[in-house]
C-alpha cells in the first residue's frame, strides 16, 4: 500500500499533467513541446543551442559566452532520455568524453566545465552540477534504451563517476564533490561551501539504489542532509535562497554571489520536482509558497537581483524568461493561489531569443517536460 508520504510519482508511477489540469489540450502540449525541442535542438541560429560536431558529436552552446559547459551538456543529455532522442544523446555524451573529461592530475575522473566549442578546454576545474546530471542522465539512458561498449556503457560511466565524485581525495590526490562528513555538495571540490541549486536530492534518492552499492547509503544520506540544508538555505518569508551558501546555509558573500539571482532560479524547479518524484518533505509545499507569493506582483520585465530578504537592487535580472520558467516548475509542489497564475505565465511566454537564450531556454525546456508530466524517472 502506497502511504501519504509515497505519494510521489516513484511510488505510483503516475506525473502530474499539470498543464492539462488547467485546461490546455493534450494536443497543444504535446505540440508545444516538439515545437520546442525543434528550436532549441534544429532551428535556426537565433533558437538553437545545440550543434553537430563531426560525424558523430554534438555540442550545447552557451550563446552568451559562447562555450560549450558541463551544465549545458549534462541537460542537453537529460532532454535527449527524456525527449526519446539517443542519437542526440550520444552525440553529446562523445563529445564530453572526448573534450571535456579529465584524466590525470587532481581532477581525474571529472569533466572540464568550459571547452571552447573546438573542443578546447578553457579550464581544468570541474563543476559538481555537471557531474550530477550527467550521473543521472546516463542511468536513465541506461534504463531505457540498454548499455552498449564504451563509451555508451551508460551504467558504468554513471557508477563510476559517482564513485569519484565521493572518493576523490582518498588517496590524498584531489578533492571529492561532496563534503564525506555533513554529505553536502560542494559548489567546486577544493572548497568548502555549496550552492543551494546544486542540491538535488530526488536524484540522490536514486543514487541510492543504482550506484555501486558500496556507495548507496551515502547518497541515502545525502538526499536527506540536501532537503535539511535547502530548509536553511531558504529564506523564512520570501523563500529566496542565495546563490553561494555556506554550510549552515547562511548566503556567502564572496565576489557578490551572496543574493539572489541566476544560480538561485533553479531552486524553485528542484523543488518543485522533488515533490512530484518522492513527495518526501512537506516544507517544499511551503517554501514553493512563498517563492511564487513573493513574485506575485512583479512582472518579468522588472525582475531583478534580490537580497534572500526580498530588497531589490537596481541589476535587472540577466535571465527573465528562467526565473519564470523555474517559478513555474515550482507549481508541482505549490499550494498557494499562485500556482495556477504562475503556469499560465511561463505557457504564455515564449523561448527566448538572441544572444542570452542558453540559460533560460534550458530551464524553460525542463519547466515545459515537468510542467506536462514528461520529466521522467526512468527504471531499470
Amino acid at each position: 500500500m502506497i502511504t501519504k508520504e509515497q505519494s510521489g510519482a516513484f511510488y505510483t508511477g503516475q506525473y502530474r499533467n499539470l498543464l492539462a489540469e488547467y485546461g490546455y489540450g493534450e494536443q497543444e502540449i504535446t505540440e508545444r513541446l516538439e515545437q520546442t525541442w525543434q528550436e532549441m535542438f534544429e532551428g535556426d541560429e537565433d533558437t538553437r543551442i545545440y550543434h553537430e560536431s563531426g560525424e558523430d558529436m554534438g555540442y550545447m552552446m552557451d550563446t552568451g559566452n559562447l562555450d560549450a559547459r558541463t551544465e549545458g551538456m549534462s541537460y542537453g543529455m537529460m532532454m535527449a532520455v527524456q525527449m526519446d532522442r539517443q542519437d542526440v544523446f550520444d552525440r553529446l555524451w562523445k563529445w564530453t568524453m572526448t573534450y571535456m573529461y579529465m584524466t590525470t592530475g587532481e581532477n581525474a575522473g571529472y569533466f572540464a566545465w568550459s571547452c571552447a566549442t573546438d573542443g578546447s578546454r578553457l579550464s581544468d576545474g570541474p563543476a559538481p552540477d555537471g557531474e550530477e546530471y550527467f550521473a543521472m542522465a546516463l542511468f536513465f539512458a541506461s534504463h531505457r534504451w540498454g548499455d552498449r561498449e564504451a563509451p555508451f556503457d551508460y551504467g558504468t560511466q554513471a557508477r563510476d563517476l559517482l564513485r569519484t565524485c565521493i572518493h576523490r581525495g582518498e588517496d590524498g590526490v584531489g578533492y571529492p564533490m561532496w563534503n564525506p562528513d555533513n554529505k553536502l555538495i560542494k559548489f567546486i571540490p577544493n572548497c568548502e561551501f555549496s550552492d543551494p541549486s546544486y542540491h538535488l536530492p530526488h536524484f540522490y534518492e536514486l543514487f541510492a539504489l543504482w550506484a555501486y552499492p558500496e556507495d548507496r547509503s551515502f547518497w541515502k544520506e545525502a538526499a536527506e542532509a540536501s532537503r535539511d540544508y535547502l530548509k536553511k538555505a531558504c529564506h523564512p518569508v520570501t523563500g529566496l535562497a542565495p546563490e553561494y551558501a555556506h554550510y549552515d546555509g547562511t548566503p556567502n558573500h564572496v565576489r557578490g554571489f551572496g543574493h539572489f539571482f541566476s544560480d538561485s532560479y533553479r531552486v524553485a524547479a528542484n523543488l518543485g520536482l522533488d515533490w512530484e518524484w518522492f513527495g518526501a518533505d512537506g516544507w517544499e509545499r511551503e517554501a514553493a509558497d512563498r517563492i511564487q507569493a513573493f513574485f506575485a506582483d512583479k512582472q518579468p520585465d522588472d525582475y531583478r537581483r534580490y537580497t534572500i530578504e526580498g530588497e531589490p537592487f537596481e541589476e535587472k535580472a540577466l535571465h527573465p524568461v528562467g526565473l519564470l520558467a523555474t517559478n513555474a516548475m515550482a507549481s508541482l509542489a505549490a499550494e498557494g493561489p499562485n500556482a495556477r497564475a504562475n503556469v499560465e505565465l511561463f505557457w504564455n511566454t515564449p523561448l527566448r531569443t538572441g544572444v542570452r537564450r542558453y540559460y533560460d531556454n534550458c530551464l524553460y525546456l525542463f519547466a515545459l517536460l515537468a510542467l506536462s508530466g514528461n520529466f521522467r524517472i526512468w527504471m531499470p
